[in-house]
């Protein structure tokens, strides 16, 4: 049996491997769309309800995202960008709903998704950063030096790609996002099949005040989508916005 060493670098070699294997981003890529203020920087597909809510009407590419909340705007993420056209990665997620983004409009195929990453995923994802679209690190609890963060920046915005983290501690993001369960409907007491899910949504960046609003996912056709019920931005009371940073 090899080292935990060897298993590591095997693993990271499987991983350039299938990388080299993506095509190219370009004409088949996700589009790269100009954000709706300020300089012409492309931004990443997005569900189109987030887009009142953010700064720049986009997520920059290149920029770092650190998310808190629900999962289920997470996988909204990954099915924006693969429905798209683009490349994603969810890494130590081992409970991303593969179904659900199915149902959201992700192209499957373009989805790797890395359950358990070992004892460093943070070195996973920024192998996944030099080919792919967007990637999703969960962090299971880890608190992530600034200078890895400030390497994993770069890097991202070098290689053009959207990182997103949660469930762990990084400093300097280019945007916070922070959901929160608002209620649910479908539901009887002991039956029922979960029809709604609400979330209120807050997002702020390092130049404006936190915005908020209400994202409701419901059923459409043949599968779900998010829908934006209170898209107006609000700016967050000063101690709420502390609460974000």
């Amino acid at each position: 049996m090899g080292s935990p060493e060897q298993a590591r670098l095997e693993r990271l070699a499987e991983l350039r491997r299938r990388m080299a294997a993506i095509p190219a981003r370009g004409a088949d890529a996700a589009p790269r769309v100009p954000t709706a203020a300020g300089p012409r920087r492309e931004s990443l597909s997005v569900p189109s309800a987030l887009v009142g809510l953010l700064p720049e009407g986009g997520v920059p590419r290149g920029s770092v995202i650190a998310y808190a909340g629900a999962s289920s705007l997470l996988v909204g993420l990954l099915a924006a960008v693969t429905g798209a056209g683009g490349y994603a990665a969810a890494v130590g997620l081992p409970r991303l709903g593969l179904l659900a983004a199915a149902e959201m409009g992700a192209r499957l195929e373009r989805l790797a998704v890395v359950p358990d990453p070992g004892s460093d995923p943070v070195e996973i994802a920024a192998v996944l950063l030099d080919g792919l679209d967007l990637v999703v690190l969960g962090l299971n609890g880890l608190t992530v030096p600034p200078s890895r963060t400030r390497v994993l920046a770069a890097r991202a915005r070098s290689r053009g790609a959207t990182l997103v983290v949660t469930g762990g501690t990084w400093s300097g993001p280019t945007l916070r996002i922070a959901t929160r369960v608002d209620g649910y409907e479908g539901l009887g007491r002991g039956r029922g099949r979960l029809r709604t899910v609400r979330l209120e949504v807050s997002v702020q960046s390092r130049s404006t005040p936190e915005r908020r609003g209400t994202l409701t996912l419901q059923p459409h056709d043949e599968g779900v989508e998010w829908i934006a019920t209170h898209p107006a931005a609000h700016p967050a009371k000063p101690r709420e916005i502390s609460q974000l940073a």
